[in-house]
């Protein structure tokens, strides 16, 4: 699969993508936090979650992790999520889009300024 042909990533997708980028976590706190990590600005609830992470395995973006985390004090019914290497990719992609995107915002003077 090319990076290119997933992108432009969904908010939430690229965001999910985001939060598991540090390590494998579980659904309620990967919306615990998209919750606190744009001051609530994208909230995501239980179906658009879900939903997302079903597409998201699908496509090979995401993997589940069997098993329970030490330390974690998780209910062992808890399924948690890692990003795949083709997943980190994408994100990467998505990133490097983004950032020539500001880029050209910026060359034509529609990035805020501070001050």
């Amino acid at each position: 699969m090319d990076a290119h042909d997933l992108l432009p990533l969904p908010a939430p997708v690229f965001h999910i993508l985001i939060a598991l980028a540090d390590g494998p976590t579980h659904g309620y706190a990967i919306m615990r936090e998209l919750n606190e990590r744009t001051s609530g600005r994208l909230r995501l609830g239980p179906g658009t979650l879900y939903g997302s992470i079903k597409r998201m395995l699908e496509q090979g973006l995401i993997e589940e992790v069997r098993g329970r985390f030490e330390g974690s004090g998780d209910d062992e019914r808890r399924r948690y999520y890692k990003l795949s290497r083709p997943g980190r990719r994408i994100a990467e992609a998505e990133t490097a889009r983004l950032a020539e995107v500001l880029r050209e915002a910026k060359a034509h003077g529609l990035f805020p300024q501070r001050g």
